[in-house]
């Protein structure tokens, strides 16, 4: 029974937020307290950071920021780590504000590019920074999602650019995942942004259980507050024992034994009442076979008229598709699974196959997906079950454990709000994959957001163009990055100040009558120092002889001193040489301690100080102003950008035919998946000697590089050279990809990454201008072309 204080307290607060009360009354559910805490937050003119974990309803946050933006005649960029997400938000913005008021911007679809509410990748937003463009007036709010992404090594940069070089008046609503750090990062927020409100829940709106599939067994993961379930315990040892046996050693573990096959898994999920589930394999391999063994096990989860709205819903994702290359897409096969409740998502896959299985699984029309981890960012796709058969994945350059944010961020899957009274994570036992590393897991609840902030060529070019090369400096001291070195700094000098204290208390103790005997253990500590290095040189073969005498010289000059040193004849010797030992290490400590400071105080505009060097050098800036150069890097946007910037500057991509020229700047875009180095098959004539001469151009860079002590331009990459060459010449897709191990949806992903590259190199060369424009048009085509505009 509400009291009368109690209604007299909401009308007030309805009255002080009238926006807030309008805006939640045009929702069938009711807001929880975070969501309207965020929402007053952002009608009151405050910045807000908004952390909770997936499911949660962030982005309505984000909703009310554009609806502020309607409301007040101004503009809302929403931004996105990924295209398919701005795809995905796009469609639910035009439900709620119309087509008129909302606009797409993702590189290569765009979309009423003025509209009052504008969702787009935050790489579109730094470019329109830095381009200045008009599209910035009136601009009000920005709502950065997945603003956790920063963490990303390779594009985290860009989320900070974006916060740091906003013009001051626009308000920044940030969503985050759940990190252990918020306050911190908004204290940042705080310093870059002004008055900004952190507000974090880590209430799950629909409860999460965790389980262990062990056997044929489904047990809770956890028996009490962090607690192993002994009941798993009991059945890992005895598990173990088995799989150490003579006769369990004759059998392989992944091929069957105590281990349920994936068709097993969905069969025993849907007999419990726990689909859909997205089973996540860390492998697109992995997925895609994963739905062939469930056909072929004759899985079918799916009754008549929702077999009937699944084909209606492939047959329109695909109705543009050529007859031919369908046949290329394995359209059969993947048309049969989804008939059946059963598909893949992975990177891998036709765009348009991954949006049609995104559809229908949010209709809950398919049961059981199989995906990587890519689909655990931002994409609404709400399980009841995830499940999990591994614990590692591979990052590009190893298999590493997961890590518990990883995990929090796969296992949010879990739970539907508004439909599932619960979620379940369920991970599968093996050998590999025990209960302890699946309970630390689960119940670790730290992980910090760290910047991975570093700043680039293009970056430093047109931050001088804005600002000269001092402030431009002086603004990427307000990296988060260089926050968190800072406050890093404060702690070690900290210790060092403490270490300094009890030095001096040694110090006192060791006070002797004969002489200085701090002086005499420094020279007992420089003897011991010179034996530990004399023994270690000996150690190795081809020690320098001439090195051994000049090691042995100073080690006879050291114990002379210190049998001439007046402390040296002190009966309480020994014992002032230990307390002095012990001042030794924490002097040697403070010595790293000190040093580790240095490497974190302005490390940022150092390594800007550097990238600058190498600008000079090449002639792009002269001290404070950039140089005719400088105007083409400062519109080319890929990891490559001084390679191209260069590649231009010296005439490699003149005098080459569209084809030709597609095909030389791709090795600028494409990293092979295949870590096996065979030599790519390139194409003859002005292509093949165009690459040796970057690939020299390249060499020189890196030697440029080094002196600096830079490293950002990776080395070119021949592996879609001829394919895109090829699909340029208007040969069809099964004869663009035969013979290779490119997947369809990296073929289409890598020719839009090469037009939007070809788009940079016709805005920033006037001469490669038209090229450029016939070489996109050349690309954009068949499954291509659909993609880009099947939204």
């Amino acid at each position: 029974m509400i009291t009368p204080a109690e209604k007299f307290a909401s009308f007030q607060e309805k009255n002080q937020f009238p926006l807030t009360s309008e805006f939640t009354e045009l929702f069938d559910f009711g807001f929880d307290d975070f969501q309207i805490q965020a929402c007053r937050g952002v009608e009151a003119g405050k910045g807000v950071l908004v952390a909770a974990p997936t499911g949660a309803g962030k982005t309505v946050v984000g909703e009310f920021a554009a609806f502020l933006a309607i409301r007040t005649g101004r503009k809302c960029f929403y931004t996105t780590p990924i295209k398919a997400l701005s795809n995905q938000k796009y469609q639910e913005f035009v439900a709620r504000f119309g087509h008129e008021s909302v606009g797409l911007l993702t590189g290569d679809v765009s979309i009423n590019g003025e509209a009052q509410i504008l969702v787009m990748t935050t790489e579109v937003l730094r470019n329109m920074l830095y381009a200045g463009s008009h599209t910035l007036q009136t601009l009000g709010y920005v709502v950065m999602d997945e603003v956790h992404y920063l963490a990303d090594k390779f594009r985290g940069a860009v989320w900070e650019e974006v916060l740091i070089h906003l013009m001051e008046s626009v308000q920044v609503v940030s969503l985050s995942a759940t990190v252990s750090n918020a306050e911190e990062f908004g204290e940042w927020l705080q310093e870059i942004r002004g008055e900004t409100e952190v507000i974090v829940s880590e209430d799950r709106p629909v409860p999460l259980y965790q389980h262990i599939l062990i056997d044929n067994s489904l047990i809770d993961l956890f028996s009490g507050q962090g607690v192993v379930n002994p009941e798993i315990l009991r059945r890992e040892r005895e598990l173990l024992r088995r799989v150490r046996s003579p006769k369990s050693r004759e059998r392989d573990w992944s091929d069957g034994g105590h281990r349920l096959s994936r068709p097993e898994i969905v069969e025993k999920l849907a007999r419990e009442r726990m689909l859909p589930a997205i089973s996540f394999i860390f492998s697109r391999v992995g997925c895609d076979s994963a739905v062939r063994q469930c056909l072929n096990a004759g899985i079918r989860l799916t009754n008549v008229e929702e077999r009937r709205e699944i084909h209606e819903s492939a047959v329109r994702y695909t109705q543009h598709i050529a007859e031919e290359d369908l046949d290329t897409l394995g359209y059969g096969e993947w048309l049969a699974a989804l008939e059946r409740g059963i598909a893949a998502h992975h990177a891998g896959m036709l765009p348009s196959f991954k949006a049609c299985v995104e559809e229908l699984f949010q209709k809950g029309l398919i049961k059981a997906v199989f995906a990587t981890e890519t689909l655990a960012l931002g994409i609404n796709m709400p399980a009841r079950t995830v499940v999990l058969e591994k614990l590692v994945k591979w990052n590009g350059e190893a298999h590493v454990p997961i890590t518990p944010g990883e995990y929090t961020q796969l296992t949010g899957r879990a739970g539907r709000r508004g439909i599932d009274i619960e979620g379940n994570a369920v991970i599968q036992w093996s050998p590999t994959v025990d209960s302890a590393t699946a309970a630390g897991l689960a119940s670790t609840r730290t992980y910090p957001l760290r910047s991975s902030f570093t700043p680039t060529y293009n970056m430093a070019i047109n931050l001088i163009s804005r600002f000269g090369r001092e402030r431009a400096r002086g603004s990427l001291e307000s990296s988060f990055a260089q926050f968190q070195a800072d406050r890093a700094v404060v702690s070690l000098m900290r210790q060092v100040k403490k270490n300094d204290q009890v030095i001096i208390e040694f110090d006192k103790t060791v006070q002797c009558h004969l002489g200085n005997f701090s002086a005499y253990a420094a020279i007992r500590r420089e003897i011991k120092d010179t034996e530990v290095l004399l023994s270690r040189r000996q150690a190795k073969r081809g020690f320098d002889q001439k090195q051994r005498a000049h090691l042995e010289a100073d080690l006879a000059q050291a114990r002379k001193s210190l049998r001439s040193h007046p402390c040296h004849g002190c009966d309480e010797r020994e014992i002032h040489a230990r307390v002095a030992d012990r001042a030794g290490r924490l002097i040697r400590e403070n010595d790293g301690l000190r040093a580790r400071v240095e490497n974190r105080t302005h490390v940022i505009a150092r390594t800007f100080d550097r990238v600058c060097d190498v600008l000079s050098e090449l002639n792009y800036i002269e001290g404070e102003k950039t140089l005719e150069q400088g105007q083409i890097l400062a519109k080319i946007y890929t990891e490559s950008d001084l390679l191209l910037s260069e590649a231009i500057k010296e005439g490699l991509l003149n005098n080459l035919s569209a084809p030709e020229l597609l095909s030389v700047v791709s090795s600028m875009i494409f990293e092979s998946r295949s870590h096996e180095n065979l030599a790519p098959k390139i194409p003859t004539g002005n292509v093949q000697t165009a690459l040796s001469e970057i690939a020299r151009l390249w060499g020189r860079l890196s030697i440029i590089e080094d002196k600096h002590e830079v490293k950002t331009q990776r080395e070119p990459d021949f592996g879609f050279c001829w394919i895109s060459f090829r699909w340029a010449n208007g040969h069809s897709l099964q004869s663009v990809l035969k013979g290779s191990e490119l997947s369809v949806g990296d073929f289409v992903r890598s020719t839009k990454q090469l037009i939007d590259l070809l788009q940079q190199i016709s805005v920033a060369s006037e001469s490669l201008r038209h090229i450029c424009l016939d070489a996109m048009k050349r690309l954009d085509r068949g499954v291509v072309a659909y993609t880009a505009g099947s939204l």
